[in-house]
């Protein structure tokens, strides 16, 4: 195994660092809300350390607002719960009621949820008004979510992607935490006839079909079945509901792997085992159509421990991946590259760091659920490692240091077949830049640490909703 796991590694052994992250944050956070003008809609990524927009889909504006909600919740500076709250109410509606993606858990729970959150932990007072917006935004956002719905052959189905009703892409098992909170929340899809449509069933067979199709096992699917390995993209025919064919839309191909897809299923995956184990699934009809609840869990748990382990034999010494596994510049690097630390300024293939601390907080959360699931060893080897990917990217070269760029974390890579990330003069592939997504997973990942070693409740995406009888009293 490549990565070099620190087994004595501890979340307060971190604290020196993480509050050095928190510290970096604040001035980058105030730098955006003062230059970003409102007219050229979402940033996304950096070019030359400030920050840009890239029209595609508005995925990212959540992480903007929820950024200043998470620097607000760690340090407790109410100039950040300002900035968050402001931008949630003026501008995060519209993502709320948008029909037209697959985005709703990463820009709706990152704000509404964010704020609910901090109100249900006691961090903000408690105002009814507020709450109520609140709820009733992550009860529509979770609705909204589920209509994207494609039914396969053989009666389930899954959250299509903005490319339309043929595409499950792996990155939507974490926005399904939209469908996990409005459900939490007692709410329902409302269908022709008054049908009423579970959230927490669409979420369940989603979740199966993600983990069945995105996801391989080494168990003889195609001629590049390894175990751990997804695929980006999985195409369907919309009209019969068959499989067709994996494809790849940010990777280098449907054969290789992308690696921000499959950090996106480790973290998807270990967090929805988290929320099924808190009792926040539903009742036993809601599990039919994938065989019950205990066939559902072990889908989970063998989709998000094939995903880790690929992740943890296919990233570098220090925990860092290349972009893709398969990207063609690879066979340039030493054969040992993946035994040494990661080269974010080599010439051939980049790096990225959005990936590594996506999965630094999928791998934690796997394995304080296989700890909590009575499987102390590997629960503590993949904790650690996500311990150990954390530590790497609190400090340079992946921690931005310099006061003027305005991204917290250094190479993060968006959409490399498209070539929309900057290259710098002098350097032959993209580093040194930033992304939305990775600046808020860094500090997403460091607030989890920190409570952990402040002795607070546990950071999880439904900690501050109610259970559902609550809701529904």
């Amino acid at each position: 195994m490549p990565i070099k796991i620190d087994f004595k590694l501890t979340p307060k052994k971190l604290v020196p660092q993480i509050e050095h992250v928190f510290e970096l944050s604040g001035p980058k956070i105030l730098s955006i809300e003062k230059s970003w003008p409102s007219k050229l809609g979402t940033p996304v990524f950096t070019v030359k350390g400030k920050y840009t927009s890239r029209g595609w889909t508005e995925w990212t504006q959540g992480f903007q607002y929820g950024s200043a909600l998470l620097q607000f919740d760690a340090m407790g500076d109410e100039r950040f719960l300002e900035i968050g709250r402001c931008g949630t109410v003026e501008r995060m509606a519209s993502h709320v009621s948008h029909i037209g993606v697959h985005d709703h858990g990463f820009n709706n729970v990152s704000t509404y949820g964010n704020l609910l959150r901090l109100m249900q932990a006691g961090k903000i007072p408690h105002n009814a008004d507020e709450k109520n917006f609140c709820e009733l935004a992550l009860k529509v956002s979770g609705a909204v979510q589920a209509a994207r719905w494609t039914k396969l052959a053989d009666g389930t189905g899954f959250i299509h992607s903005f490319n339309g009703p043929h595409s499950l892409f792996v990155d939507t098992i974490r926005s399904c935490r939209s469908l996990a909170v409005a459900h939490q929340l007692g709410h329902v899809l409302m269908g022709e006839q008054d049908a009423k449509i579970s959230l927490c069933q669409r979420l369940i067979e989603h979740g199966v079909n993600t983990a069945r199709y995105s996801v391989y096992y080494g168990e003889g699917r195609d001629a590049y079945d390894v175990r751990g390995r997804t695929a980006h993209e999985a195409v369907f025919n919309p009209t019969s509901g068959v499989f067709r064919c994996p494809n790849s839309q940010q990777g280098y191909s449907p054969f290789s792997t992308w690696t921000r897809g499959l950090a996106w299923a480790i973290c998807g995956f270990a967090e929805q085992l988290e929320f099924l184990r808190a009792g926040g699934g539903g009742i036993r009809s809601d599990f039919q159509g994938v065989g019950g609840a205990d066939q559902c869990r072990q889908l989970f748990i063998k989709a998000a421990t094939a995903t880790a382990d690929f992740y943890l034999t296919n990233c570098s010494a220090d925990g860092i991946p290349m972009w893709d596994t398969g990207a063609p510049g690879l066979h340039h690097l030493p054969g040992s590259y993946l035994h040494q630390p990661a080269n974010p300024y080599n010439k051939h293939e980049p790096v990225d760091s959005s990936a590594a601390v996506i999965a630094a907080q999928g791998l934690m959360r796997l394995g304080n659920y296989l700890r909590a699931s009575g499987d102390p060893k590997a629960g503590a080897r993949y904790r650690q490692a996500g311990l150990s990917v954390a530590r790497t990217l609190f400090s340079e070269p992946y921690l931005s240091t310099h006061p003027k760029h305005q991204g917290l974390l250094l190479h993060s890579v968006y959409h490399r077949p498209n070539g929309w990330d900057y290259i710098a003069p002098g350097q032959k592939v993209p580093n040194g830049e930033s992304s939305m997504w990775g600046d808020y997973h860094l500090r997403e990942l460091a607030l989890m640490i920190l409570r952990e070693a402040r002795g607070e409740v546990y950071l999880t995406f439904f900690g501050g909703v109610p259970t559902r009888s609550q809701a529904m009293t």
